[in-house]
């Protein structure tokens, strides 16, 4: 089937009380390993591509790959950019064919944030391309986004229902205790700012940095209203980690599909597990 919105997917996510699960989709294996999981899940899927990887693999690449996936697939597929900090890259993904661009104007002063997501909103919204934003800092390094510890904050709960009021978002990914990147501890989060924030904003709540989050901790998020939860970590650890056992194994080996479609096989795995924890098994 043809891509889809994020803002479809969410909206009945809302409404069925689980999230959708956004994986980083950086190379040929990855794309197929989350379409695969999506599948054998029976569930809706957003694929998104980071700045990075757009750097990495190429615009065209990236989105005629998950375009391609998408048509083949029998579950909803969306594309989404995963933090986009230049409005000039979010123009060029929209019109590459994304059907969703998160612009993270969170280092920016508040009305400087609001002000360059309406111009996005005011771009995107008649062509029916969702927006995702972001309020408060979420720490540690998303490829070329880096926020360190001394930077990160919380979002707070007025500022996130003003932000909502005055730009009509479609989602908002809030900072409550996550960060990019592998954890040094367990990441405690503030469930008691999450509430508050869902009582003032009546849009789908963004959860990133979710990798290393324990399992309970994401399934109480989920309870207390976050609709999309964004993993790439894990994807890596799990697609790395094997690589690595099969070449460990067999060191002569010099053929790159027996290595990595293992690593696809392992991403398969890790992601169908997050999915039955996201809720979304079955809602395709």
């Amino acid at each position: 089937m043809a891509l889809v919105s994020v803002n479809e997917l969410l909206l009945k996510a809302e409404q069925g009380g689980y999230a959708v699960g956004a994986f980083n989709a950086n190379n040929m294996e990855i794309v197929q390993a989350i379409v695969q999981a999506a599948e054998k899940e029976n569930s809706p899927v957003i694929m998104q591509a980071s700045q990075g990887a757009i750097a990495y693999a190429g615009l065209d690449f990236i989105t005629e790959m998950v375009r391609l996936a998408a048509v083949s697939a029998s579950v909803p597929v969306a594309l989404h950019l995963d933090h986009g900090t230049d409005f000039d890259q979010v123009v060029k993904c929209i019109r590459s064919g994304f059907t969703s661009v998160m612009y993270d104007g969170s280092k920016l002063p508040l009305e400087e944030n609001i002000a360059m997501t309406k111009k996005v909103l005011d771009m995107s919204r008649p062509i029916g391309v969702s927006v995702e934003a972001e309020l408060g800092k979420i720490g540690g390094t998303e490829d070329n986004v880096h926020v360190s510890e001394k930077e990160a904050m919380y979002t707070d709960p007025e500022e996130a229902r003003y932000f909502v009021e005055q730009t009509g978002v479609d989602s908002l990914a809030i900072a409550i205790g996550t960060a990019h990147g592998q954890y040094k501890g367990e990441p405690k989060l503030d469930f008691e700012r999450l509430r508050q924030i869902k009582t003032l904003v009546k849009i789908p709540i963004v959860l990133h940095g979710s990798s290393g989050v324990p399992d309970e901790s994401i399934r109480q998020a989920i309870g207390l209203g976050i609709r999309k939860v964004n993993i790439d970590t894990n994807i890596r650890e799990a697609f790395v980690g094997e690589m690595r056992r099969v070449m460990a194994e067999k060191p002569n080996e010099i053929d790159p599909r027996k290595i990595l479609g293992p690593a696809r096989e392992a991403a398969v795995a890790i992601i169908r597990e997050k999915i039955r924890i996201f809720g979304s098994t079955g809602k395709a």
